[in-house]
């Protein structure tokens, strides 16, 4: 009989978004984490998944703090369905781990008895599945977890019956070198070669490490994480799902790609041609983001040309974007250049003599290439021309 389950991981509970300055933002980002575990729930009951698994880094650090461990453990038992998950290299198990902690053990048997921690390398049968975990033990591994599931022994002591699911964390040599944390001292360490595994012996490999889901074989498959945590690494990225999986033993397992993630995380390039752009600009991220706020984060790479009167107006663009949004990574290469008109308005005030000569100077200088000192001469301009705007 198939095992019909969700594979997930990746969850980063109490991830910090250091990155993120608005506190509020940043709380924002960070319970949205949390929330996702209430639509894997609700996925999995929709779709008559049996259990889930989760193939590592439920928490962001060994170290979560008492009030995300007691949240994960209430959201967990909320969904009902049994869970079983292994540590990966952020919450990696071992002695004196979170796992091992009193505090984590009695919230879990009080709020979530339906789940189920899996520290030891040792099948767990289920009614319809053997589960095979592969927990990570340290941060940095330099062994393959999987090596215990090339037993031959242990092979032949497996149910012929029942469908072998093995559930591993780290980086393949199939697609990447380097973890889905993009942690530079990963690249040697948490390699998992599944290529040495026996032909035909396991089911279904649920992986956890990179954040976006992708097969790397024709019976292995990374989750991603639900809930998006960083702007996509390229089209194919698809981060933001759980999958949900129905393997039968002898059989390739059926996969499909179930929607978890609320948060929209865009990046977008955009030229400026003249004052006219601005409008279209925003115009663009409208279409993008719409009229949402506290739901989106953008990276956005803009480059052209405006006037002075066209700087102000995109400054009033990316204001109101960067209170709406959580994040706003903007990189802006914008070159403001004032047109005739400005520049006589700026420099020809007879009543104000002062301010014209401070201007022509300022002119002079902004028209000295892309110097530090015009650089300044031009923001400098347009500070000058937006104050004497308001009078």
């Amino acid at each position: 009989m198939p095992a019909r389950f969700l594979h997930t991981a990746d969850w980063q509970l109490g991830r910090p978004f250091a990155r993120v300055e608005d506190p509020a933002k940043r709380a924002r980002l960070q319970q949205e984490r949390l929330d996702v575990l209430a639509r894997i729930g609700a996925a999995a009951k929709e779709h008559a998944a049996e259990f889930i698994l989760v193939a590592g880094d439920v928490f962001d650090s060994p170290h979560a703090n008492k009030s995300t461990v007691a949240a994960a453990c209430s959201a967990l038992g909320a969904i009902g369905l049994p869970i079983y998950l292994i540590p990966g290299n952020h919450d990696h198990g071992g002695p004196d781990s979170l796992w091992e902690q009193a505090f984590f053990r009695r919230e879990a048997a009080s709020l979530s008895p339906n789940l189920h921690v899996l520290l030891q390398a040792e099948p767990v049968e289920l009614a319809h599945a053997i589960i095979l975990p592969c927990p990570l033990l340290r941060r940095h591994d330099a062994s393959d977890t999987t090596q215990w599931l090339r037993s031959a022994d242990l092979i032949a002591s497996l149910p012929a019956d029942k469908t072998r699911i093995v559930l591993a964390h780290g980086s393949t040599q199939r697609f990447d070198s380097v973890s889905g944390d993009g942690d530079p001292d990963d690249h040697a360490t948490n390699i998992l070669d599944l290529s040495r595994l026996p032909a035909n012996a396991y089911d279904y490999i649920a992986l956890g490490d990179w954040h976006g889901a992708k097969q790397v074989a024709l019976n292995a498959w990374y989750s991603g994480t639900p809930e998006l945590d960083r702007f996509p690494r390229g089209e194919n990225y698809a981060a933001g799902h759980v999958l949900l999986v129905e393997a039968n033993r002898g059989s390739s397992p059926l996969v499909r790609l179930i929607s978890t993630a609320r948060l929209g995380w865009h990046q977008t390039e955009f030229m400026l041609t003249g004052d006219g752009g601005v409008e279209e600009l925003a115009a663009h991220l409208d279409r993008l983001i719409g009229s949402r706020a506290g739901t989106d984060l953008l990276r956005l790479d803009l480059h052209g040309t405006v006037s002075l009167e066209g700087a102000a107006r995109l400054q009033a663009v990316l204001e109101s974007y960067q209170a709406r949004l959580l994040r706003f990574k903007l990189n802006d290469r914008t070159v403001t250049a004032a047109s005739e008109m400005e520049i006589m308005a700026l420099t020809q005030r007879g009543n104000d003599p002062l301010i014209s000569r401070v201007a022509a100077k300022l002119v002079a200088r902004a028209n000295a290439g892309d110097s530090e000192d015009a650089v300044i001469a031009r923001l400098a301009l347009r500070e000058l021309h937006a104050q004497l705007s308001r009078i």
